[in-house]
């Protein structure tokens, strides 16, 4: 069954210190199993939302994850930052923006601004993956992948 929750609502393509960058937004509604006793989105649901919206942003490039996969890229997660400015509470929708941060060949972060109906950022992060073939080796994409690297260095 398909998570209409996680559905790309936008892809946008923003100016940002002069570069041209792509930015997907990912619409969330809360559900009360996220929720803690107080009533506020439990920490660790933030990692799940970074994850749909990054599926969302390969696949606005033009490539599922499973497509990468299947082509020998995996992708494993080395690092995971997140920083909480106000909670968020059941029902309430929320949008999480993505885009990619740095790229490497061998290295990939995505950053993450996870927001309130009104625009009011409630959380920031990012995630910095490594890109390595089926046994988990670094890889250099532009090398091994050149249309991966390609299609990456577009939405960068």
């Amino acid at each position: 069954m398909i998570d209409k929750r996680y559905n790309i609502k936008e892809v946008a393509v923003e100016a940002a210190e002069g570069e041209i960058i792509m930015v997907t937004k990912t619409p969330i509604k809360v559900r009360y199993a996220e929720t803690d006793k107080m009533g506020i989105v439990h920490h660790s649901n933030y990692a799940v939302w970074y994850e749909a919206a990054r599926g969302d942003f390969i696949e606005a490039m033009g490539m599922r994850y499973s497509d990468m996969e299947e082509s020998g890229v995996m992708v494993p997660l080395v690092e995971l930052h997140c920083k909480y400015m106000k909670p968020a509470r059941y029902e309430e929708n929320l949008t999480v923006e993505c885009r990619i941060g740095t790229f490497r060949g061998a290295k990939l972060e995505f950053f993450y601004s996870v927001k309130t109906e009104d625009g009011t950022v409630i959380n920031e992060g990012s995630t910095v993956h490594a890109l390595t073939n089926t046994s988990l080796v670094p890889i250099n994409v532009k090398k091994t992948n050149p249309d991966i690297y390609e299609m990456i260095k577009r939405a960068y």
